[in-house]
């Protein structure tokens, strides 16, 4: 029989089941499945796809669009063919007996293999029948067979001669009658899905995002209710499925909100809250770079300028332009740390609201995003759930391996049930989500694809380590190899850092390295670069303009430099002697407790925070409650309230307190619109020093002519002071406090301290001296750290440091894209999100602070109204409030827990849960430390969770 005939109703065998359903006792044919993949598949490439993506897989695959769309949603269809065999058809026994008698007796042998190296092995040789071609490892044939098995989330390795060969297939996955149904399948998958000639080629990245779609479409069409209620009422036919299938797929594509729309043309004024016209700088963007990206195509824009100038309006500019120009829809916005991107989730989502859309899903995507109402509470369920879907592969063959746990990554958004963050048209996430799009971890195709579509901004991206920066250029060179533009923002960028990011996305995008020695792809200061990916032909901002931009945003800051003395606070009782840190930090600041006005004491670590405030509330009682601590130490919901309280009573329309005193660590630094009159800060890097200054100060030409902003000591015509505490010994050589060293490299700390005494007391003005301070200090080509025989000896430590980083950041990656001819390269290494790091020496433990009542009770709160849920079955609202009240530590401080340490059992079936350790504050004895071997932690209300170590 041919496919139009198997179409049609008895044409094929229907009793092969895809689905089952144990509380019902309800099947569902694989076929039927398979179609309904194929459909949705089909739907995403015509609403979720943008213009961009669908070009370059129709390149990979050397077809027109239309046959490539054909071509993806008969892979998509194709992805479960290895379920068609009798390991998988015997799994559920009630579905086993509704297989017809043709099978059953030609079953065999029946041999253990996953469903997803069986859909590979079995679909290498019916690809090669339908006309691909199979040889090598990057042979058409060999990677649309990988693509299939690659549905789970890993690429598997083919052994084409072996496992994969025709021989070894009939021998072991089911007789002729398995073969010929699986033959006649994937017949029918052609000729339904109108595919009219097998591609003479398969890129690798058309064949990532292709594996992406499918995982995707597999998603969607495997939740219980989008294929149950057709299970009770099927369809007479293959034929008729489809027709019907395809309306299913229609429907579940848009509730689903994957649907790409374009935002209507929106003034700047409007789109831009607050902003009546662009900067100089916004300007020529606007004039220039429409030209240059409608002749060339997409490519990389660097962007420098000082704090506060408006960076972020720059980037929604140039995202704005470049979705407009190259296909692409839709903004991810990528930061380094949660803080940041929790305030640039509020601008991006008044970004999408401004122009008015019918719907504006702007997601939130970091490992504490179930703080924010856009963490989906699917995620916090269990990840069980009632549809069977056959055997699970084994961990090796890329199945359900569990992928929850400590990781520094936050929680696999894929664990626990379909949740579609990263995927969303526009996104703010944390680098280290991106990043894991080049790990060998499961569905980082599906990274990838969520990556590709859209103009990707990567802000402060000065700000990652060599670890995480040898991640990052990774990551460009797989942009630049799926031709997505990308935006980099920073203040404190080095040149020789911006030249590295530009040539590793030109590489990615194809250009040789060698091509690109002697070109200066680096941005003026302030200015923004523009390289294409077609032709890596630069274009630099006008210096008329950069000028005329310096010269509107130019601004006088002061650095005073004290010499302290380094102690702890100690007991509540010691007497601070003149010359510690801890007066020194006090006398600053003295003026805003008595004349009023907003300041802020940065702090080198979260136990020298904890000490200052002690000491300021010891010192001034009467403005205690004027001072704020804000650090990462405290309670999930506790900070995020205290962030989002400064970020309202500090931002540029907030209604501003008349005194207040922020104590924070580097929590701060980085992309907080919040102004400051005052700030005290320890011993710092120079480009975290004016990331700082970027606080200080920061909306004066905003509130030009505004009265009641400043307090009544702010000095307007000397400009706004940052105090540095240096600390000293006694012969006046810079010392580091212990740990110092851990918060940054040491070699910089000492060199920013031999810069600082040329600054001291002297005016400093911005944007104009901040790319020389950077270069002079964070740049190769600086010769500042030989100046001494110290400062060498501390650069050479710090460069072997940096050598170990990289290295091990290294041993992990993905191949670059033109390296790669198997697919199975991408996924060499078995890693878990949990052990994949993105950050070197991150692996935090969530710690749970709570209650013991008398009643031996344990309580979220000390009230012990809320008692900690502990039945079988935990709702979203539960999982949520334990979560709001836990904290991450690093994982050595609770190592060794005790018993009454441990949560319950019932929690580690929640992925975000499992692993919890408990804190409980006892009734007789708040104060109690509690001892995990070394280390001996409480939760103080006020100061948050107190760590100390005892020494052996």
């Amino acid at each position: 029989m041919g496919a139009v005939e198997d179409g049609r109703f008895g044409g094929i065998d229907l009793s092969p089941w895809g689905k089952f359903d144990p509380l019902t006792l309800t099947g569902y044919p694989l076929l039927f499945h398979l179609i309904d993949v194929g459909a949705v598949a089909g739907e995403l490439w015509d609403r979720y796809l943008v213009p961009s993506q669908r070009a370059l897989i129709a390149r990979g695959l050397g077809v027109p669009q239309e046959q490539a769309r054909s071509m993806v949603a008969f892979l998509a269809a194709m992805h479960d063919v290895g379920k068609l065999i009798p390991f998988f058809q015997c799994g559920a026994k009630t579905a086993r007996l509704r297989l017809g008698e043709d099978l059953l007796a030609d079953t065999g042998p029946v041999v253990t293999l996953g469903h997803a190296r069986a859909s590979m092995h079995i679909g290498l040789g019916l690809l090669a029948e339908a006309g691909f071609e199979r040889a090598g490892s990057d042979s058409p044939a060999v990677r649309a067979a990988q693509c299939l098995g690659g549905h789970h989330g890993r690429f598997l390795q083919v052994d084409v001669d072996q496992g994969a060969s025709d021989g070894r297939v009939e021998a072991t996955l089911g007789g002729p009658s398995w073969q010929d149904l699986r033959r006649r399948y994937a017949r029918l998958l052609w000729h339904l899905f109108g595919v009219e000639r097998a591609p003479g080629s398969l890129s690798a990245e058309a064949a990532v995002l292709i594996t992406g779609v499918t995982m995707v479409a597999d998603r969607l069409s495997s939740q219980r209710h989008f294929w149950l209620p057709r299970a009770h009422t099927p369809a007479f036919g293959a034929n008729e499925h489809y027709s019907q299938a395809r309306e299913h797929a229609r429907q579940e594509v848009t509730s689903s909100g994957l649907e790409r729309f374009a935002l209507e043309e929106t003034a700047f004024s409007a789109a831009h809250r607050g902003l009546e016209r662009p900067n100089a700088l916004q300007a020529s963007v606007l004039q220039e770079l429409p030209a240059l990206v409608r002749e060339r195509g997409a490519g990389i824009a660097v962007v420098t300028d000082a704090m506060g100038a408006g960076k972020s309006v720059t980037a929604l500019e140039m995202a704005r332009i470049f979705n407009e120009h190259c296909g692409t829809q839709g903004v991810a916005w990528l930061l380094p740390a949660t803080a940041a991107a929790d305030h640039t989730y509020e601008v991006l989502d008044r970004y999408v609201r401004a122009h008015r859309p019918q719907r504006a899903p702007v997601t939130l995507v970091h490992s504490h995003a179930w703080l924010n109402e856009a963490y989906a509470d699917r995620i916090l369920k269990a990840g069980a759930g009632s549809v069977l879907d056959g055997p699970g592969d084994d961990a090796g063959e890329g199945g359900d391996e569990e992928e929850h746990g400590p990781g520094p990554a936050g929680p696999d958004t894929w664990l626990s049930g379909w949740d579609r963050a990263l995927l969303a048209q526009f996104t703010v996430a944390t680098v280290d989500q991106a990043q894991m799009a080049v790990l060998p971890v499961r569905h980082s195709a599906m990274r990838l694809l969520a990556m590709s579509g859209r103009t990707v901004i990567i802000d402060e991206a000065h700000a990652l380590s060599s670890f995480s920066h040898l991640q990052l250029l990774r990551l460009l060179n797989w942009l630049g190899a799926l031709g997505t533009p990308v935006v980099v923002l920073s203040a404190t960028l080095p040149a020789s850092t911006a030249q590295e990011l530009v040539r590793a996305y030109l590489s990615g995008a194809g250009h040789r390295p060698a091509a690109l020695d002697g070109a200066s792809l680096a941005p003026g200061y302030p200015g923004w670069v523009f390289a294409d990916a077609a032709t890596a032909t630069r274009h630099r901002m006008g210096e008329t303009a950069s000028d005329r931009h310096a010269a509107a945003s130019r601004r006088q800051v002061r650095i005073r430099v004290l010499d302290v003395t380094y102690r702890r606070l100690g007991t509540p009782g010691r007497t601070v002697e003149a010359g510690e840190r801890l007066e020194a930090a006090a006398r600053a600041v003295e003026q805003v407790v008595t004349g009023g006005g907003c300041a802020s004491v940065v702090c080198q670590s979260v136990a020298d925070a904890q000490d200052t405030l002690a000491y300021l509330r010891r010192r001034w009682p009467e403005a205690a409650s004027d001072m704020v601590l804000v650090h990462a130490r405290a309670p999930g919901r506790r900070k995020e309230r205290a962030l989002r309280r400064l970020r309202r009573v500090l931002g540029p329309d907030g209604p501003r307190p008349d005194r207040m005193i922020v104590v924070t660590t580097s929590l701060l630094d980085t992309s907080l619109d919040i102004d400051v009159d005052l700030m005290v800060s320890d011993l710092a890097s120079i480009a975290r020093l004016l990331q700082r200054l970027g606080r200080l100060g920061r909306f004066t030409h905003r509130w030009a002519g505004e009265q009641g902003r400043r307090p009544a000591w702010w000095n307007r015509e000397g400009g706004p002071c940052l105090t540095v505490l240096h600390p000293v010994n006694s012969r006046g050589a810079t010392t580091l406090p212990p740990g110092w060293g851990s918060v940054e490299p040491a070699a910089v700390l000492h060199a920013t301290a031999r810069l600082l005494p040329c600054l001291d007391a002297a005016d400093l003005t911005v944007p104009d001296m901040v790319q020389p301070l950077v270069e002079e200090v964070h740049g190769v080509t600086s010769d500042f750290a030989r100046e001494t025989g110290r400062l060498r000896e501390l650069l050479a430590g710090h460069q072997a440091r940096t050598s170990r980083e990289e290295h091990l950041s290294a041993v992990h990656l993905v191949p670059l894209p033109e390296r790669v001819s198997s697919l199975a390269d991408l996924h060499r290494q078995h890693l878990t999100t949990a052990r994949a790091a993105t950050r070197l020496g991150t692996m935090p433990r969530r710690l749970l602070p709570c209650y013991r009542t008398p009643a031996g009770t344990l309580t979220l709160d000390a009230a012990g109204r809320h008692p900690l849920p502990d039945q079988p079955h935990l709702s979203p609202r539960q999982i949520r409030a334990v979560l709001e009240h836990t904290l991450p530590v690093p994982a050595a401080w609770v190592a060794r827990s005790a018993p009454h340490n441990r949560a319950p059992d019932n929690w580690q079936r929640y992925p975000l849960l499992a692993g919890t350790v408990l804190l409980p504050a006892e009734p007789n004895d708040p104060d109690l430390e509690h001892r995990f071997g070394q280390y001996l932690l409480r939760m103080d209300e006020d100061l948050g969770l107190v760590s100390r170590r005892e020494r052996p």
